[in-house]
């Protein structure tokens, strides 16, 4: 009896409020794409430090709705990488990326509006030739700049560096990337 008083006011709550409110959440959509280097890769010979990637996100904005004070997002994107072999001894890497990320702009909204961002990730990684993938996590820190246009679409580029650890099999070492990529982009 208990348990189902609780869930009524639940959901109760949840109709009155957004009965309530006539508010709407802003949005932002980003595709981005750009370089990434892998500067130190830990218990792995094969050896793949240069590729390319793409990411979609879908972000809510949090804070700054007035636009007199810095906005702020938590976003979820989705990505897919891929590294080329250095030597003919390497394979192609692939990996695939999802998962949550914070964005906050550091002044109001003006032309240029700097932005520094942090994420936490789910990591998929594919090697050619290799059946199978590794399941990690990834946590990524990101600086870029936003660039606005008279209209709703904005460009931006950015930096970004990312660290990523995958689990071995009957091997309590793990292997961990070292990452940087540079990014460009539009938002809308």
């Amino acid at each position: 009896m208990k348990y189902l008083f609780i869930i009524v006011l639940l959901f109760y709550s949840t109709y009155s409020i957004s009965q309530s409110s006539s508010f709407n959440i802003p949005k932002e959509y980003s595709l981005e794409a750009g370089y990434r280097h892998v500067f130190h890769v830990s218990q792995l010979t094969n050896k793949a430090s240069n590729g390319y990637g793409v990411l979609f996100d879908y972000a809510w904005q949090l804070s700054g709705f007035n636009g007199t004070s810095p906005r702020s997002f938590i976003s979820v994107p989705m990505g897919y990488t891929v590294h080329m072999p250095d030597n003919s001894l390497s394979v192609r890497t692939s990996m695939l990326n999802y998962g949550w990320t914070v964005r906050h702009e550091l002044k109001k909204p003006s032309k240029w509006v700097p932005f520094v961002g942090y994420g936490l990730l789910l990591n998929n990684l594919r090697m050619d030739g290799t059946e199978g993938s590794l399941f990690g996590h990834q946590t990524q820190f990101e600086f870029g700049y936003n660039l606005r246009t008279s209209g709703r679409i904005q460009y931006f580029a950015k930096i970004q560096y990312s660290y990523t650890s995958y689990p071995r099999f009957n091997n309590p070492t793990r292997i961990r990337y070292h990452f940087a990529d540079l990014r460009v982009g539009v938002r809308y």
